[in-house]
């Protein structure tokens, strides 16, 4: 019984271990392949949509055929819109991502003028801009 209690700690304290370890660092050309593994899987379920699209119209059109053979009344089908096919995959690797510029090359500056007082919780009143 200790043993079966001492492995289980064991297993336990190993899974807690297993779970604190970081996320493992990505270079550049390990996003870019992520990035396309997911515009890859994007599109593969557009292709699958368009199917199973495509198969409901020719069900449909086998249930009214048949139907119509059949004698049956049938209400008309709904209007709904074609089946888009997605085209063949084409992947365009994403522009280098944009670096936040340093707030003083942003162009967001101190003002001019040293503060006189320290911040007040009510608005100043205007400053005459002598333009």
């Amino acid at each position: 019984m200790k043993r079966i209690l001492l492995i289980s700690l064991l297993l336990a304290g190993s899974a807690s271990v297993m779970a604190k370890l970081p996320a493992p660092v990505l270079d550049d050309a390990a996003k870019a392949k992520a990035e396309e593994a997911k515009a890859k899987t994007a599109h593969a379920g557009k292709v699958d949509a368009y199917k199973l699209c495509l198969s409901m119209d020719r069900a449909a059109a086998s249930y009214f055929k048949t139907a119509a053979a059949s004698g049956k009344t049938v209400k008309p089908a709904a209007a709904l819109p074609a089946c888009a096919d997605p085209g063949p995959f084409t992947y365009v690797a994403a522009a280098a991502t944009a670096v936040a510029k340093p707030v003083e090359a942003a162009g967001a500056h101190s003002p001019a003028t040293t503060a006189a007082s320290p911040p007040s919780a009510t608005a100043p009143a205007a400053v005459p801009t002598g333009k």
